[in-house]
């Protein structure tokens, strides 16, 4: 899992809000109606743009470097970040019932020691994956 960074055009419009548009992703577009919400809701399009290109197993298109895109007017680039692990924190984070087995005597001394197993589980997958 990792992070993600995709040039972003940003539109002043006349009321004072701005629209947005990711130049390397076609249709992926939003807007808000202040700076703080515009970047807000870029980085949600930005997520569920590549996590739905994943999800059908689409290719995740290069992001252009930001210097090469042409801009009109008052128009402006920024970076925006897709941080696939946050992403997912803030999205879906529902429990999902997993079994495992272990062998007999361990369950008797982790309960005997009050092992809380979905935290152990949830902790050695995080520690495998590397994800904090």
């Amino acid at each position: 899992m990792k992070k993600m960074y995709y040039p972003a055009v940003f539109h002043p419009e006349e009321d004072g809000g701005y629209s947005v548009h990711f130049p390397d992703l076609l249709g992926c577009v939003t807007e808000g109606d202040t700076m703080q919400e515009a970047i807000e809701m870029a980085e949600d399009a930005l997520g569920i743009y590549l996590y739905t290109l994943k999800e059908d197993k689409e290719e995740i298109p290069a992001a252009t470097n930001p210097a090469d895109i042409k801009t009109e007017g008052r128009d402006f680039v920024s970076m925006v970040i897709y941080d696939e692990v946050e992403y997912l924190k803030r999205t879906d984070s529902h429990a999902v019932k997993k079994n495992c087995t272990i062998p007999a005597w361990l369950d008797t001394l982790a309960r005997e020691s009050n092992v809380n197993f979905s935290q152990l589980l949830q902790n050695a997958i995080k520690k495998e994956l590397n994800i904090a």
